[in-house]
């Protein structure tokens, strides 16, 4: 694989910019030689001057970058609040999932035959029909609760294998990795188990219509119709009716307030997602908006997720778990194959705890403990 700059949009942006070779070698602190080469395409920006290049010249990574091949992995992230992605984070992702090419071989039973959805549309009606198709798929009905065990086996019918993370519940800039590999026809999807049941049930949601739609990888439209597909299949046009109805009762914003909380519990989601639902069935039917602000559905929000358990300790007690206890979690609760192939491949070709680390983006000192229990 191979990825070389632009020339052509590099060039535009120095000249509009006002910048020689020369004052952008000197900016970047590499050599005009150096620059020389990244243009001619003999060398390629390590992922840090690649950044810095990105912002000096105010080009985003798809102009920036020419792939001269289509097997650059294909990355989306479920992004922790107003996180914002960098150019260092598609960097990290997409070297992550080149060394998880390797691993491909190793996985068992990949699915050639996945189920698709033909035509994805964000449009309400074409919206409730694809989710009631999905739900049918899961052996649930319209108003059932959804729960994140109810989407585990869809995730390895399309071709997908689900590796469960412990990144913490801050200091990472997402809470899911979505990394698809086009020549592999393989997904990555890594779930961070620290964080609350109802968000993880959402990002679950989300990763599902990712490999449901390999069509819109990557892409703003492929994100729209994951959130939206989200939302309503966790909480279908049924239950958006009766939560839309039991708002229209209450006679204050509490009690509109309290109404979409209750439903917000029995399913096991957000709030927000609650709101949203009802609010679009509003719309589509043209009714009377609710009468809540945005405003204060994220300060109800936020004053009860605090409280809200995480994924990690509804599995594990005490945190952390040994590396087989997290092992053993990830093949049993969430069928995943990841660790059994990690497995046979570190045993064959005697690969270190760096590789542990770097396909899981974790420490060090974790990715020893993870290799020790492995290769043991």
């Amino acid at each position: 694989m191979e990825k070389i700059l632009s020339r052509e949009a590099v060039v535009a942006s120095l000249q509009q910019a006002g910048f020689s070779q020369a004052e952008l070698a000197r900016r970047l602190n590499v050599s005009a030689q150096a620059v020389t080469n990244w243009l001619k395409g003999v060398d390629f920006p390590r992922p840090d001057k690649l950044l810095k290049l990105a912002v000096l010249l105010k080009l985003p990574f798809d102009q920036l970058v020419t792939q001269t091949n289509h097997d650059l992995p294909v990355v989306a992230f479920r992004k922790k609040g107003g996180a914002k992605t960098t150019l260092a984070h598609i960097a990290r992702a997409q070297e992550m999932g080149l060394m998880l090419k390797p691993l491909v071989p190793y996985l068992q039973g990949i699915q050639t035959l996945r189920p698709q959805i033909a035509n994805p549309s964000t449009s309400y009606a074409a919206l409730q029909r694809i989710v009631l198709d999905v739900r049918a798929r899961l052996g649930i009905g319209e108003q059932a609760v959804l729960e994140y065990s109810h989407l585990i086996g869809q995730f390895k019918e399309s071709g997908a294998v689900l590796i469960p993370v412990l990144w913490g519940e801050k200091q990472r800039h997402e809470n899911a990795l979505h990394i698809y590999l086009p020549e592999e026809k393989v997904t990555f999807i890594f779930l961070n188990l620290d964080t609350g049941m109802e968000d993880f049930k959402f990002w679950m949601s989300h990763e599902l219509a990712h490999i449901y739609t390999t069509s819109l990888a990557g892409s703003d439209e492929g994100e729209d119709f994951a959130d939206s597909f989200a939302g309503a299949l966790l909480f279908p046009q049924a239950c958006a009716k009766l939560a839309y109805q039991d708002s229209m009762r209450a006679h204050s914003e509490k009690g509109v307030l309290h109404a979409l909380h209750g439903h917000a519990v029995k399913y096991g989601i957000s709030l927000y997602s609650v709101f949203r639902e009802a609010a679009n069935y509003a719309k589509e039917n043209r009714l009377p908006p609710l009468t809540v602000s945005d405003t204060s559905i994220h300060a109800a929000r936020n004053a009860v997720r605090k409280h809200i358990p995480r994924i990690s300790e509804s599995l594990f007690e005490p945190l952390p778990p040994h590396p087989g206890e997290y092992i053993r979690s990830a093949e049993t609760v969430f069928k995943s194959e990841f660790f059994q192939a990690l497995r046979v491949m570190a045993r064959e070709h005697q690969l270190g705890a760096g590789y542990v680390q770097q396909v899981l983006d974790i420490s060090l000192a974790d990715a020893s403990g993870l290799h020790a229990e492995l290769t043991s």
